[in-house]
């Protein structure tokens, strides 16, 4: 690979990488979200610095955010299922469709409008992140969730997006439990659950549509770079248990602050590289 930095450099590089793993973890815990809308940006950079060709490198960048995902949603699953917070119903309810819409979601990155995919973000992420930030109760959309074949369409949905923008599908799935009245921290800890889910047939179905991709740098694994995740997973797996004990250690409107905070800073950010 062709390292476009400096030597000097290099050090501020790999400290940029384990800054994002610190952010991945802790998100992971807090949020019950993959992370993969701090790193996705971040490697993309990283990369870009590293002299990667632009023709990869947002491949690159998604492929390699959902193979780092794997641990750290493992992690965080983990930790809150210890916690008895995990609603195994509706995860075994929605996993198989999740399933099919991530290997939908491997086989059409290559050919998504990326604009495309922006614009739905920034409509998702403004809606939640409104309800939340106003915290009106009587704006449920019921009090259970519908079973099938809602929860099949609803996680294909998931799926599929969750792959094609490298998140752990833990915004819209915490989304929808609030919207049916579950409190946040039931809502974070189910979330977390299907992060494992939508990372690990993710970061082998972008493995597989790189597979026979030229221009991949050094250490890479179709559309993974093996040696950008070994830098930021240790850090983000050390994190993500803080996140969990935060999470849970807070009031519910706090969470919920936290997490529409953070749906519209990144919905933000979608808008303004969509109007760059």
């Amino acid at each position: 690979m062709d390292v476009g930095v400096p030597l000097g450099e290099v050090p501020l590089l790999v400290v940029a990488l384990l800054a994002a793993g610190v952010v991945t973890g802790l998100l992971a815990g807090l949020l019950g979200i993959g992370g993969g809308s701090i790193l996705v940006p971040v490697l993309y950079e990283v990369l870009g610095a590293l002299g990667v060709d632009e023709s990869v490198r947002m491949h690159l960048a998604v492929g390699t955010s959902l193979a780092v995902i794997v641990p750290t949603s493992l992690r965080s699953f983990a930790g809150h299922r210890a916690r008895g917070a995990v609603d195994m119903d509706l995860v075994r309810s929605m996993a198989p469709a999740v399933v099919a819409g991530v290997c939908l979601g491997a086989v059409l990155a290559r050919y998504s409008d990326e604009a495309v995919l922006k614009a739905i973000w920034v409509a998702a992420a403004s809606l939640i992140s409104l309800k939340l930030f106003l915290g009106r109760d009587d704006r449920r959309l019921g009090d259970a969730i519908p079973g099938q074949p809602f929860r099949a369409i609803y996680g294909a949905f998931v799926g599929l997006l969750s792959t094609l923008m490298s998140i752990g599908g833990g915004v819209f799935i915490t989304a929808l439990m609030t919207f049916y009245g579950h409190a946040m921290q039931r809502a974070v800890a189910t979330s977390s659950a299907f992060g494992p889910i939508i990372a690990i047939p993710g970061a082998l179905g972008f493995i597989w549509a790189g597979w026979h991709v030229a221009g991949l740098p050094a250490g890479s694994l179709g559309y993974v770079n093996l040696l950008g995740a070994l830098l930021i997973i240790p850090t983000s797996v050390l994190a993500t248990p803080l996140g969990v004990r935060i999470a849970h250690g807070i009031s519910r409107r706090k969470l919920e602050l936290a997490f529409a905070t953070f749906l519209a800073l990144v919905g933000i950010r979608f808008l303004l590289s969509l109007i760059a």
